[in-house]
């Protein structure tokens, strides 16, 4: 299958790189898409080296998928052109996220949704990803009234740009680096992940309001969100507090999340077990723990989540969701087709 992976030299599209090789994705033709600048520059994939091409070269290759994460505005330009070459196109920009005639998709949740007209389909914020993972099926057991979250965000979910802030910083050589944040990151917490908007809020913690609803397919969820980065790279970790419409059994709240696909239960707190960044790094897990009754209100349980924001947050959801159009014979190589 020939596969263009646009964004190869970032953060992310490397992560894209490593899981496609890890879950033997079936690349017959690797396409590294990225800026003019990085035009021939060589990429490693499957011990053969691949040179980073031009989107137009990429697109006249006519790929089988082609995997963004490349920005929003590059996602709005190139990823239709993709299209009508007959590419499935998986972005994990916010481009297409709302778009009412696009598919969100987390694969475990509503893969059974695509079909063969979804040439663009949305991968999700990663925050919201790792949260919806952790309560789609206690949302079908109990129903789900009200999330209140709140985020501890890595800064890979920024880009090597902060990365390199961090490390600086760290390193007592704040000014060897150019500047992601307003504020230094090290030893700091920031309450602030994109753009604010009118309401208050910032784009981020919108994102999984509106995300949420749509990937669930329930309207009537209400979430409230904030979002903070915090200076770690092993991935994101959010206190999720959700309300239900009926009781529930702790016990088998348990039992539903060790039943969830996707998801790994990290709850002994007598050994002091519980989800932390340090071990979700480099997993596709979505970690759960602190499982715990919320003693101020009816029907209400705490929760703490942490996901790698670059693996399951983006890169490896991207990868199921191409494996999952494979699987219901929505993406077959352009070759068979033709």
């Amino acid at each position: 299958m020939k596969v263009a992976v646009v964004g190869a030299t970032g953060l992310v599209g490397g992560e894209m790189l490593k899981v496609l090789a890890e879950r033997n994705f079936p690349v017959t033709e690797l396409l590294p898409v990225a800026s003019e600048k990085s035009v021939g520059q060589l990429i490693d994939f499957q011990d053969k080296k691949y040179p980073v091409v031009s989107m137009d070269a990429a697109i006249a290759a006519r790929p089988d998928v082609a995997i963004f994460s490349a920005g929003g505005s590059v996602s709005k330009e190139q990823a239709p052109r993709f299209a009508e070459v007959g590419t499935v196109v998986i972005d994990n920009s916010s481009a297409w996220r709302m778009d009412p005639t696009k598919k969100l998709v987390v694969p475990e949740i509503n893969a059974k949704e695509l079909t063969p007209d979804d040439k663009i389909i949305a991968n999700p914020n990663c925050s919201t990803i790792q949260m919806v993972l952790a309560v789609h099926k206690l949302h079908e057991a109990y129903k789900i009234k009200r999330i209140v979250v709140s985020t501890y965000q890595s800064v890979t979910g920024t880009g090597k740009k902060a990365v390199d802030q961090l490390m600086a910083e760290r390193a007592g050589t704040p000014d060897a680096a150019p500047k992601a944040y307003p504020h230094p990151i090290d030893l700091n917490v920031l309450p602030h992940i994109d753009v604010f908007e009118d309401n208050g809020y910032t784009k981020e913690e919108m994102k999984m309001v509106k995300e949420t609803k749509k990937i669930m397919g329930d309207d009537s969820i209400k979430v409230t969100a904030t979002a903070v980065r915090i200076p770690v790279m092993g991935g994101h970790s959010e206190a999720i507090n959700v309300e239900f419409e009926r009781d529930f059994d702790l016990q088998d709240v348990y039992r539903l999340l060790r039943e969830t696909d996707g998801v790994e239960v990290v709850d002994d707190v007598a050994n002091n077990q519980y989800p932390m960044p340090k071990d979700a790094h480099g997993k596709d897990a979505v970690l759960v723990g602190r499982l715990r009754r919320d003693e101020s209100q009816a029907n209400t349980l705490n929760m703490w989540v942490v996901a790698d924001n670059l693996r399951k947050g983006a890169a490896t959801n991207a990868v199921q969701i191409a494996e999952h159009m494979i699987k219901l014979g929505l993406l077959k190589e352009a070759v068979a087709v033709s």
